[in-house]
């Protein structure tokens, strides 16, 4: 009898570890996230800036659609993307101090405004709050012959530092990053 119990113990203990096993988990992200660095991660130097973003796809819809002009965009997918300055730097033309921020962007025909916000941690551009701007930079939006069919963000060394350069479809922007010593 004692037997019996053992083995009926066995098999209520494995049916219910079978099912804590088969876990089930989402298919992968539609717009999966990306980090992008300068210098690169993989050089050996240290970081100067690094880039959390998620990369959505262009899926046959216009990059007019999907980045309305005029409008306040996440610059990227799902969570605001955000942008981690180790040292200060001048960011466009304006001097800001180490940290992390958002990053966000207006999208225009001829220049796009690139902002970088103190609010962390938003969905989207949902709760975007204009006071809480640290910086606004416009940058003229540029393009090139080949379409990209994921957003990108990389960056493009210069003299002095390098440049973030986004881009999607077709189209180009890039803000000047110079390291300040």
């Amino acid at each position: 009898m004692k037997k019996v119990y053992i083995i009926a113990f066995m098999a209520f203990a494995l049916a219910f570890s079978t099912e804590a096993v088969a876990q089930e988990f989402s298919g992968l992200d539609k717009s999966p996230m990306d980090i992008s660095s300068y210098p690169p991660i993989h050089d050996g130097s240290d970081v100067a800036v690094r880039v959390t973003y998620s990369r959505p796809q262009l899926k046959g819809r216009s990059l007019s659609e999907l980045t309305p002009s005029g409008k306040v965009w996440r610059t990227g997918a799902n969570e605001a993307t955000e942008i981690t300055f180790y040292k200060d730097v001048n960011f466009g033309g304006k001097d800001i101090k180490a940290g992390t921020y958002s990053l966000f962007t207006i999208p225009g025909e001829n220049e796009w405004t690139v902002v970088l916000n103190k609010n962390l941690n938003q969905w989207g551009a949902y709760s975007y709050e204009e006071g809480a701007d640290v910086a606004r930079v416009k940058v003229p939006n540029g393009s090139d012959g080949n379409s990209l069919e994921e957003f990108s963000i990389a960056f493009k060394k210069t003299d002095k530092g390098a440049d973030m350069v986004m881009g999607w479809d077709k189209t180009r922007v890039a803000v000047p990053i110079t390291m300040q010593m």
